[in-house]
């Protein structure tokens, strides 16, 4: 570099000198001057003075590329006879310049990079670590006791650098999300067992009943029946030794006549014979119609304790339904509620999580002289 180069810095290029500066390789000072003054320096990129002096220092470089390259290109406009040379001059000095910035600056870059991908990462973990606690309707207590496996085997520590206090709080919140949702669950699914269970006793109960009312009626007949035939036996033999008894008076009292008596014995035989048999097929009668109604009856009865024991279960079911509709109206009312102060909290400008964290401690009555009203 000449006396009169070394003497000019960037805050001195003009008009007058401009011809001394931007000739073939006169920018090389400038840039050599440029680059020993960034370079010289390793800033401490672990402290924010460091990154600050970094950020200076590229941005110092372009400062000094703007005060060499605008002047040179107010030159070159004038320069018409030499314009090749100046432009090639300019953009190797631009170049140059902007790869030294670049240079200067990868450090500061790169550690940004890097930083935002670790933040970014902890957000995600952190986020995941919330997802567990969501969208919960319909599953099964056995995925949610999965679910709270999953968030307890999350670990804590120094991994999560400054997050550790968030992620801390995130898997708390979500236990308890999560541990409360499987309660109710559990408390559902053994209603629901109950339930049935009520029903397939109910309907054993029915089923019990109605073979104890068809074995009852079907003693109940057989006896009848046994009855009916014994007293049908014994007015037959009455009646036989009346005949019997009339037959022998009359021979007694009409031996003249035999004759005529045996043709009167023969004639009464004969309506013997006939009323026995009109007397048994009015027994037999009389015996089907009562096992007929004793049948009917038994069926009745049998209908009857089904539909007695059918509105047993129906109306124990019904009762518990009510029940649990009563608690989830409840519960639908109190989210409600805790939602609405939940809104409030953040529209006052308090965080979401530590909106959640109060009205979870209010609802829970932790927080002295504090209710909710629901």
């Amino acid at each position: 570099m000449s006396a009169q180069q070394q003497l000019i810095t960037v805050d001195d290029i003009s008009e007058e000198n401009a011809p001394a500066i931007y000739v073939l390789g006169g920018l090389k000072p400038f840039l050599e001057h440029t680059r020993s003054q960034v370079c010289g320096e390793v800033p401490d990129l672990t402290t924010r003075k460091g990154r600050e002096r970094i950020a200076s220092l590229a941005a110092e470089v372009s400062r000094s590329k703007k005060a060499v390259e605008n002047p040179g290109r107010d030159y070159l406009r004038r320069l018409k006879e030499m314009p090749k040379v100046v432009e090639t001059e300019l953009r190797e000095f631009v170049t140059e310049m902007d790869k030294l910035r670049d240079e200067v600056r990868k450090p500061l870059n790169d550690w940004q990079a890097a930083e935002d991908a670790r933040v970014d990462r902890h957000n995600s973990a952190i986020a995941h670590l919330k997802l567990n606690a969501q969208d919960l309707d319909g599953i099964t207590a056995e995925d949610l006791a999965d679910r709270i496996a999953k968030v307890e085997a999350a670990p804590l520590g120094q991994q999560w650098e400054e997050f550790e206090a968030e992620a801390a709080r995130a898997k708390d919140d979500s236990l308890k999300v999560l541990r409360t949702a499987l309660a109710a669950r559990q408390q559902y699914e053994a209603e629901q067992a109950e339930l049935a269970r009520l029903r397939r006793e109910a309907e054993e109960r029915a089923e019990q009943d109605r073979i104890r009312v068809a074995q009852e009626a079907a003693v109940e007949l057989e006896r009848q029946r046994v009855a009916q035939e014994q007293q049908a036996a014994r007015e037959a033999a009455a009646r036989r030794e009346q005949e019997l008894i009339d037959q022998a008076a009359a021979q007694e009292r009409e031996a003249e006549n035999q004759r005529l008596q045996l043709k009167l014995q023969a004639e009464q035989a004969e309506r013997a014979r006939i009323q026995a048999e009109a007397d048994r097929v009015a027994t037999e009668q009389r015996m089907e119609q009562e096992r007929q109604v004793a049948a009917r009856r038994q069926e009745e009865a049998a209908e009857q304790a089904r539909q007695d024991e059918r509105r047993r279960a129906d109306a124990a079911a019904a009762e518990i339904l009510h029940q649990q509709e009563a608690r989830e109206r409840d519960e639908a009312h109190r989210r409600s509620i805790n939602r609405s102060a939940l809104e409030a909290f953040i529209a006052g400008g308090m965080p979401e999580a530590c909106a959640k964290q109060a009205v979870t401690l209010i609802a829970q009555r932790k927080i002295p002289n504090i209710t909710i009203a629901y």
